[in-house]
C-alpha cells in the first residue's frame, strides 16, 4: 500500500505525534525520509505543494543542470541512465525525483503547509500545519535556502507597460512581449537566461555583476570531473580557505545546455548583446549603471583562469597525460562603460530580475538563527536539541545543497537522530 499521501490543505487531521517530522519534500526532504526509513524510524514529511514542485514550476523551459548526470546521487538512487556525462533537462529532473519517491514510498503529506514550529516543552516540538496540529520529538527543516524572490525597490517605479519578472517566473523567450529584454544579474540564472534569449534572437541588455565564471571542458575533461578528482568537492566548510563566507558567494556561471559549454559574456557582446555594469538606479526613463563592467568581466575571467591553474597543478603533480590548452584570451573589451540606457528608446519592454532569493524562516519560532536570519548550525545540527537543517548551500560541503552531496548530509543527520531516538521509535 502506498505511503505517498496527498492531503488537501483544507482537510482536518486529528492532532497526532510523530517521532520525527521533516518539513519540505524536495530532494533534501526525500533524502532524509529515505535514510530514516532505512533505519526504521517513524516519521512524516510535510510538503506544501507536490514532490519536485520547485523543479516543475519555477524553472524555465530550457533549464538544465550545470552538473553532469553522474553527480545525481540521491541516497539509494544514483543516476542509472545512458548519458552519465550529459545534463538533465527540466523534465528529466522532475522524472528523476518522481521515480525516487516511487522507489521507496516516503510517508509524505503533499499539499500541507507548516505555518508554525515552536518548542512545546523541553522534549517536544509543536508543529501547526494547514491540516492540523502535530508534535514531534525531532524536526528536520529541509526547505532549502531560496524562499522569497528578491526584486529591488526601484522596480516599483517602472510603469505597467514594462513587464517585470523574477528569474523564477521566466519560462521562454516566446512567452515575453515583443521588444528588447533587460536581464539584471549574471549568476547562473541570469547568464543562462540571457543566453537563452540571445539564442532565440531577442535583443538583450545585460547588467553584469560580480559573479565568477567557470570553464566547462578543460584539458580533455569536464571541469567537474577534474575538481572531483582533486578532492575539492569533499572539503568540509570548516577546512575551506574562505570558511563560512563561502556560503555567501555567488555560484560560478556556465551551462549544461547542448552538452555543456562555457558562457563567455565577451563573446555574446561580440554577437550583439549589450553589456553594462551593475544596476545603480532609475532616473525617469533611464536605467543608470555603475562603471564596473570591465572590472566585473576581468574578475570573472580571473576566477575561471584560477580554476584552470588549479587543474594544471593537479595534472603536473601527478604526471597525468592530458592535452594542453592555450591560455584564455579575451575576445572583446568594452571601449568605455555605458552608464545609462533609456528603456523607451531602446525598446526594452521586459525586465528580468536575476538577483537571487532571501530566506524566510519566520515560521520557525526557535532561537537558532544568527543576526542575519540564517540558521546557526554545525553540519545541520542546531543548538536546540532535536532540530536540524538539511539541503542548505555549503551545509557541510560544496554538494550539500545539490544532488551530489545531500546524501552524505542526510546520512549524517539520520545517524544523529537515531542516536538520540526514544526506545519506541
Amino acid at each position: 500500500m502506498s505511503h505517498i499521501v496527498s492531503t488537501p490543505a483544507a482537510e482536518s487531521l486529528a492532532p497526532t505525534h510523530v517521532p520525527v517530522a521533516v518539513v519540505g519534500g524536495g530532494q533534501a526532504g526525500l533524502s532524509m525520509s529515505f535514510c530514516l526509513k532505512q533505519r526504521g524510524i517513524r516519521h512524516v514529511v510535510f510538503e506544501k505543494h507536490r514532490i519536485a514542485h520547485e523543479w516543475r514550476e519555477n524553472r524555465w523551459d530550457s533549464f538544465c543542470l550545470v552538473t553532469p548526470n553522474w553527480q545525481c546521487q540521491l541516497p539509494g538512487f544514483a543516476y542509472s541512465g545512458d548519458d552519465p556525462r550529459g545534463f538533465m533537462l527540466k523534465d528529466d529532473i522532475v522524472r528523476y525525483i518522481d521515480a525516487y519517491a516511487a522507489a521507496f514510498q516516503p510517508p509524505i503529506r503533499q499539499g500541507v503547509t507548516v505555518v508554525r514550529l515552536h518548542r512545546r516543552d523541553t522534549d517536544r516540538y509543536a508543529i501547526s500545519t494547514s491540516a492540523g496540529e502535530y508534535t514531534a520529538d525531532q524536526v528536520v527543516v529541509a526547505t532549502g535556502g531560496y524562499h522569497r524572490p528578491l526584486t529591488p525597490r526601484l522596480a516599483e517605479r517602472l510603469p505597467e507597460s514594462v513587464l517585470q519578472l523574477h528569474s523564477s517566473g521566466y519560462r521562454s523567450p516566446q512567452a515575453l512581449p515583443d521588444g528588447a529584454v533587460l536581464v539584471v544579474g549574471t549568476g547562473q540564472s541570469g547568464s543562462q537566461i540571457a543566453e537563452d534569449l540571445h539564442l532565440a534572437g531577442r535583443r538583450v541588455h545585460l547588467c553584469v555583476g560580480s559573479a565568477p565564471r567557470s570553464p566547462r571542458l578543460y584539458r580533455g575533461k569536464d571541469v567537474i570531473e577534474w575538481l572531483t578528482a582533486t578532492g575539492y568537492y569533499d572539503i568540509p566548510i570548516d577546512e575551506h580557505p574562505q570558511k563560512e563566507t563561502v556560503r555567501e558567494k555567488t555560484n560560478h556561471y556556465f551551462t549544461g545546455r547542448d552538452g555543456g559549454r562555457e558562457i563567455d559574456l565577451r563573446r555574446l557582446a561580440l554577437e550583439g548583446m549589450h553589456l553594462y555594469g551593475r544596476m545603480k538606479g532609475l532616473r525617469g526613463t533611464r536605467f543608470e549603471f555603475h562603471s564596473d563592467l570591465e572590472r566585473n568581466l576581468d574578475h570573472a575571467d580571473a576566477v575561471a583562469n584560477s580554476i584552470r591553474a588549479s587543474i594544471d597543478k593537479y595534472i603536473a603533480e601527478r604526471g597525468i597525460d592530458a592535452p594542453s590548452e592555450p591560455p584564455y584570451r579575451p575576445v572583446w573589451k568594452p571601449r568605455e562603460s555605458t552608464l545609462e540606457v533609456n528603456y523607451v528608446t531602446a525598446g526594452i519592454r521586459t525586465v528580468i530580475w536575476c538577483i537571487g532569493f532571501e530566506t524566510d524562516y519566520r515560521w520557525v519560532e526557535v532561537p537558532v538563527f544568527d543576526g542575519r536570519g540564517a540558521p546557526a548550525h554545525h553540519r545541520g545540527v542546531t543548538s536546540s536539541k532535536g532540530l536540524y537543517f538539511l539541503g542548505l548551500p555549503w551545509l557541510h560541503t560544496w554538494g550539500s545543497g545539490r544532488f551530489s552531496g545531500v546524501a552524505q548530509d542526510a546520512e549524517y543527520l539520520a545517524d544523529r537522530i537515531q542516536a538520540t531516538a526514544r526506545p519506541d521509535y
